[in-house]
């Protein structure tokens, strides 16, 4: 497809996103690394870029949504076909997207069976941690004033807050941290990836998230 018919759908999801965590920054940055991911795999470029640029269109709807259902994979698959069909996006193509988005997201029950789709996945889960996820948590913090750091019992927080199951959904946002979001998630991380060169990539940048915060941690309890 022409680079073109690309450009045009950045602009449209560029309109959707607002916020700071999730805005065109996140889309480009996870868009690189897909690229880069893919390179010497025998992918669809089309899908791939079409996914990637698209994977988050619903994120805004879901932040703004009190009742909690919104599943912006589930709602950004929805919303990608008619920007698709508006830039001539090949019909037969559209499907392998709407899979893509849809499985993009690692607290859902959509698994990414395709190249395509565990591209995307590994990419917007390496956004997540390392520095650029250290930055990214603290703008979560702000935004839906949680804590910088919570000394909890993890277990008993993941029953009261994550509706009892690790990779839940967080049902008090003031209650979270960036250090709550390693211990029930971003630990395990690479478990979750599908790529080598993925998983490589998580390893350096888990190690580098886990010394922040325990440095952290010790300036917080006035450790010198």
């Amino acid at each position: 497809m022409e680079e073109t018919n690309f450009q045009k759908i950045q602009e449209i999801v560029e309109q959707e996103l607002s916020c700071s965590a999730h805005n065109m920054d996140h889309v480009l940055r996870v868009y690189n690394l897909s690229l880069h991911l893919a390179e010497n795999e025998n992918i669809d470029l089309d899908i791939l870029k079409a996914a990637v640029l698209l994977h988050d269109i619903a994120r805004v709807k879901e932040d703004n949504d009190p009742t909690g259902r919104t599943d912006h994979a589930v709602l950004g698959a929805e919303m990608c076909v008619p920007i698709l069909e508006e830039v001539n996006f090949p019909v037969e193509k559209i499907k392998h997207v709407q899979v893509c988005i849809i499985s993009h997201r690692y607290r859902t029950g959509h698994t990414p069976q395709t190249i395509e789709a565990q591209i995307l996945f590994d990419a917007d889960k390496l956004d997540t941690i390392g520095a650029i996820g250290i930055a990214r948590s603290f703008i979560w913090v702000g935004r839906n004033n949680a804590k910088i750091y919570s000394d909890v019992d993890i277990e008993k927080y993941i029953e009261d807050n994550l509706g009892g199951k690790i990779n839940g959904r967080i049902q008090d946002k003031t209650k979270h941290s960036p250090q709550i979001e390693y211990k029930t998630k971003l630990k395990y991380l690479a478990e979750k990836l599908h790529t080598d060169k993925a998983k490589e990539i998580c390893k350096e940048r888990t190690e580098y998230f886990e010394n922040f915060l325990k440095r952290l941690e010790q300036e917080i309890k006035g450790v010198v």
